[in-house]
């Protein structure tokens, strides 16, 4: 692999829960054999009706003083849907960490308000894994072409500074390459070195989708992976995460 292409999938309308997904992208777009198709979370979370409106949601006591010690104090309703989407809270001054039902770490739990519309906020996917493999399915059924999937959404990171595309979940590719034991250029063996590829692929098309772009979904083409993986496997255990 020495050349790969981003191509945005332009045009597609707002959607909306109920929506074919699948149908929505191959309508505006050409797939080839051997493409990873990378989708904004956001997308797949309205598709699959993953939104709340906060006019629905009631604050208890905890989200009421947990958002008074936060930048900028948030809604405390908003602290609550976090709390509901948790199963754990890591941090909650200045900024709220929360450990996700899908066991992601990361802020507010993947709530997100941006992009959706006053007083309505967006969830992660239930299992983004069964989301993307959905979407693989429905998208070789309308088009007969077996392309990869990836559903991301946008990470910080401990160390670093700024938000990327991460893969939340991947279908028909393999979402991390471990090189552990073969020999690195000067024929010694490695022992730490395994690729989040599909981190790679989502950060990539995260250059073509942007925040306000309004290009949700990309063909990255060009690669040549063989296998298959779960954007669980890209989830560190708990006796090897530092924040759990």
């Amino acid at each position: 692999m020495k050349r790969i292409e981003l191509i945005g999938v332009e045009g597609l309308p707002e959607v909306k829960p109920g929506d074919d997904l699948g149908e929505l992208i191959s309508a505006h777009s050409t797939l080839q054999p051997g493409d990873v198709l990378v989708v904004a979370q956001k997308v797949v979370s309205k598709s699959e009706g993953r939104v709340v409106r906060l006019e629905d949601v009631i604050a208890g006591d905890d989200a009421l003083r947990i958002a008074a010690h936060l930048i900028a104090t948030p809604d405390p309703r908003m602290v609550q849907v976090v709390l509901d989407e948790s199963v754990r809270v890591l941090r909650s001054e200045r900024v709220l960490i929360t450990e996700t039902r899908q066991g992601y770490v990361c802020a507010n739990a993947g709530v997100d308000h941006s992009n959706t519309g006053a007083g309505v906020l967006t969830l992660l996917p239930t299992d983004p894994d069964a989301s993307a493999r959905r979407l693989w399915d429905r998208l070789r059924e309308l088009t007969g072409v077996v392309v990869g999937v990836i559903v991301s959404d946008t990470f910080g990171r401990p160390w670093r500074l700024g938000i990327v595309n991460v893969a939340l979940g991947v279908a028909g590719l393999p979402a991390a390459i471990d090189l552990r034991g073969t020999p690195d250029d000067a024929g010694q063996p490695l022992h730490a070195t395994v690729l989040a590829v599909a981190d790679d692929i989502a950060a990539s098309a995260g250059l073509v989708m942007g925040k306000t772009a309004r290009t949700p979904a990309v063909i990255v083409r060009g690669l040549e992976l063989k296998g298959s993986g779960t954007g669980q496997d890209l989830i560190r255990p708990s006796a090897e995460d530092l924040f759990r």
